[in-house]
Order: C-alpha cells, then sequence, then structure tokens
C-alpha cells in the first residue's frame, strides 16, 4: 500500500532568531501605530508592503490617507463645521491666531485634529515673517482660501494636510480663518487661549483653546529707566485673557469715549472692569504699568467673522 506525505518540509530556525524577529514586527507596528494614528490592520499591511521599513511604511500611510481625504473633503463639502479649535503662535515679533473647524467635539480632542490647527498656527507665523513690514504693526487678515495656499517645509500645501487630517479623523473639517500681527521693534506681542492649558507652555509654542486673543503692545520707560508695577508681559498677558472673557469691541480713547451707562453693556476696552481685578478697570491698570494696547484680536471658535477680519491693514 502507498501512502502519500502531505506535509511540507519546513526548516527550523533557532528559537532564539524566531523570538528576535517577531518582537521587531511587533515594535515596529507599535510604534508606527502610535506616531501616525492610523488603525492596526493599516499599520499591519503598510509593514508586510514595504517589507518592515517604518519610513517606507509610513509614508505609504500617509500618502493613503491623503488620498482617501481628498475624496472624503469632496464627499463631505458643506457639511456644518461649527466645532473646533483656535490656535495661537507668538515667536518674537510675529503672532497668529488661526481657527480651524470640525462637525464635532469629539473630532476637536482628536490628537491628529489638535496637531494640525498647531501646525496651521506655525505655518501662518511662518508667512508673516516673508512679508515686508515698516515702522507701524502690520495686521494681516487670512480667509480659508489664502490659508489653504500656504506651503509648508515638506512643499505641500496646509490644504493638503487639511486633507490627510479628513482622511484620519472621517468627518469634514476647514481651514476658517487667521489673522497674524508683525510688529517692529518698539511694539511687542502676546497672545492667550481658554481653556488654557494645565502647565505653563512658552509662548513660541502653539497652544489651542476654543477661545483665543493676540494682543500688540507698548510698554513704556518710567524716569528710572525700567517699567514701573508688575511685568509689562505678564500684565499684557492678564489683558489678554481679560479680552477672552469680556469681548471688548474696541480699545477707547480717555477723553472721546465716555463709559457706558450701565457697565454691564461696556464694550470699550480702557473702562471695562479689570476681569482680574475688578475693583480697577482695564485702563487705570494699564496707566499704573505704563502699558499702551495697541490693537487686539479676539477669536471664538464658531461665532461669524467680520469683514474687516479678512482684510490687510497698518495700523500706527
Amino acid at each position: 500500500m502507498l501512502f502519500r506525505c502531505t506535509q511540507r518540509f519546513v526548516p527550523l530556525l533557532p528559537l532564539g532568531l524566531v523570538r528576535h524577529f517577531a518582537t521587531a514586527e511587533k515594535s515596529a507596528l507599535a510604534a508606527l501605530r502610535k506616531k501616525t494614528g492610523y488603525t492596526f490592520a493599516n499599520c499591519k499591511k503598510a509593514l508586510e508592503l514595504h517589507g518592515n521599513d517604518p519610513a517606507k511604511a509610513e509614508q505609504w500611510l500617509r500618502e493613503q490617507a491623503q488620498a482617501m481625504g481628498w475624496s472624503k473633503a469632496t464627499k463631505l463639502e458643506g457639511r456644518s463645521t461649527v466645532q473646533g479649535l483656535i490656535g495661537v503662535l507668538v515667536q518674537r515679533n510675529v503672532g497668529a491666531m488661526v481657527e480651524v473647524n470640525c462637525e464635532t467635539d469629539f473630532v476637536a480632542r482628536n490628537a491628529s485634529f489638535q496637531r494640525f490647527v498647531q501646525t496651521a498656527s506655525a505655518a501662518c507665523v511662518r508667512h508673516l515673517a516673508h512679508v515686508e513690514s515698516d515702522s507701524n504693526l502690520t495686521k494681516v487678515g487670512l480667509n480659508g482660501e489664502a490659508l489653504k495656499q500656504i506651503v509648508l517645509d515638506d512643499g505641500k500645501s496646509l490644504g493638503d494636510h487639511l486633507a490627510l487630517v479628513i482622511g484620519t479623523v472621517g468627518e469634514n473639517a476647514t481651514l476658517n480663518r487667521a489673522i497674524c500681527f508683525k510688529a517692529p521693534e518698539n511694539i511687542q506681542l502676546t497672545g492667550y487661549v481658554h481653556p488654557a492649558p494645565n502647565e505653563e507652555i512658552p509662548l513660541d509654542v502653539p497652544q489651542v483653546g476654543k477661545y483665543g486673543s493676540l494682543v500688540a503692545f507698548r510698554a513704556e520707560q518710567s524716569a528710572t529707566g525700567g517699567s514701573e508695577g508688575e511685568d509689562a508681559a505678564l500684565v499684557a498677558r492678564k489683558v489678554c485673557q481679560h479680552i477672552v472673557g469680556m469681548k471688548p469691541e474696541r480699545i477707547g480713547e480717555h477723553g472721546k469715549d465716555e463709559p457706558a451707562a450701565d457697565k454691564d453693556d461696556e464694550t470699550c476696552l480702557i473702562h471695562q472692569e479689570y476681569l482680574v481685578d475688578p475693583s480697577f478697570t482695564v485702563g487705570e491698570v494699564l496707566e499704573a504699568n505704563r502699558l499702551q494696547i495697541i490693537d487686539f484680536q479676539r477669536f471664538e471658535c464658531g461665532e461669524k467673522s467680520k469683514s474687516d477680519e479678512q482684510n490687510e491693514r497698518a495700523v500706527g
């Protein structure tokens, strides 16, 4: 009687080598998932297609996500995006505040979406750094279409990166607007977001929140050569916080703008009760600390933007 052998000969590897190979593959998969945020299945497929090369696998994943993002962006275009985040970044003499919207608050808390808001803030700062300016404060407003055209260091536009985010989070997202300040030597910039981070973050690191403000100020020198009262930058940052909370519409001028009859209806910054200490007005705090507010901007996520926020103008 003849018997047919159906087993195949499989060469055995030393146990140590088998374990080493399995650990390396698992490690690469975990690292790729953590870095990109994509699913286990997609990361596994990417590594299998590219011989466990993490760099090639990541590039393939991003190309696939971007292609899917453009497709999803087309399908999802027009869907309401009233949630999202405000990003604020100040680096030396340039500051930017940008609003990026999405459909749900769940996505607004997504790490990939938050990183994109930070990327958009940094892109606006780099964009304005190349804009020529004079001795005045330069203020530039950017709408969604202008934001999409800004090119990043990797050669791709913000619009390309937005498509990548859409492909990752699976819902519509839009670049709404941005305001950028570029200050001469005698003017300083500061910014604030709310809710504020739990830990102190340097101003030159992008911050994100539901509300934001950007302030240009001048710190006058006292007769002794220094500034009086609290540190000028700290006071200006507190005024940023006040602007977020109290929604002033303009700075105001002493002797020209009279205080409102009802303090709760006050929209002039200098006449509003100081949020940090309501026993003073903002104007009194500024005077005591020898500060002058040159200009400010406030963003609230989901609010309708004013047309004058989209125009470029110089402020003396």
